[in-house]
């Protein structure tokens, strides 16, 4: 049982990490150990306090560095799952569970929005986890979103299991190809199907019978990821002190609103870091 749970590894994500650590608690960070690709992919950072002008690939070193020094561990999972229970929370990532007294999302500016159907259909033929529930499909038909080349490798794995593939990126250059696998030109709008998964609805009108969907994104929508989470629009919805309307479960930087500034993201992992540490000793 873990003090708290950190999801994100971006600014919000290292700057909680940081003070809690100090701090001595326990700590389960999950998320991408490369951290922030926003970060990454920014040309010039000009306006940290304390810093010259540098890009964020020379940024996201400094964090790493950070990182290292001060012995902070990133578990390298997506989590696609939090509950509520008596003593915290209980997450899934990948295949594996684990528990935590407070959770901290610091997952990023407005992630996925859900399709049409995926809530309703998780876990009955909707999953986010290749390697957990691709021997499920082994000779069926599949469709795969992919929003990022990071997870190809799972699509090959997807590939190599099911009859029959249909994939949707929203980039054009460096897709996986097999033999059983069909690009779809248009986008995946709806999950269709009553007790099970049973076909998807595209952009264009068109529909695909299917067995399953994988959807393998670098993040899942807040409101599918916590059941219940109280949302604005879309971002989460916290108090001032980064509280949200679940108790034990607080909120930084960009997920939960504008500017989506480092500097603020930073300000925000500070803040609660220390409403978690207040709710801990109570």
């Amino acid at each position: 049982m873990y003090d708290v749970a950190i999801i994100g590894t971006g600014p919000a994500g290292l700057s909680a990490a940081l003070n809690l650590k100090l701090h001595n608690k326990s700590i389960l960070w999950l998320g991408s150990p490369a951290l922030s690709r926003k970060v990454q992919l920014s040309h010039a950072i000009a306006n940290y306090p304390g810093l010259d002008t540098l890009s964020g690939a020379e940024l996201n070193r400094k964090f790493t560095d950070q990182i290292n020094s001060m012995d902070l561990e990133i578990t390298d999972r997506l989590v696609t799952n939090i509950l509520p229970d008596d003593s915290g929370f209980s997450l899934l990532g990948g295949n594996d569970f684990y528990q935590a007294k407070t959770i901290l999302l610091a997952i990023g500016s407005a992630g996925p929005k859900a399709l049409d159907g995926e809530e309703a259909l998780l876990g009955r033929g909707v999953s986010y986890c290749a390697t957990c529930d691709g021997f499920l499909y082994k000779g069926k038909t599949i469709a795969i979103l992919c929003t990022d080349p990071q997870y190809h490798h799972e699509v090959e794995y997807l590939a190599q299991m099911a009859g029959k593939v249909y994939l949707h990126t929203p980039y054009k250059e460096g897709v996986p190809e097999a033999a059983n696998l069909e690009r779809l030109s248009s986008p995946i709008r709806k999950i269709q199907g009553e007790s099970k998964v049973e076909s998807i609805l595209l952009g264009d009108g068109s529909q695909r019978e299917v067995d399953g969907v994988f959807l393998l994104r670098n993040s899942v929508a807040p409101a599918t990821l916590l059941p219940g989470l109280e949302m604005d629009g879309p971002h989460i919805r916290t108090a001032r002190d980064l509280t949200t309307n679940i108790p034990g479960c607080f909120a930084a930087g960009d997920c939960t609103g504008r500017p989506y500034q480092i500097a603020k993201a930073v300000g925000d992992g500070n803040i609660a870091a220390h409403s978690i540490l207040e709710y801990l000793g109570k």
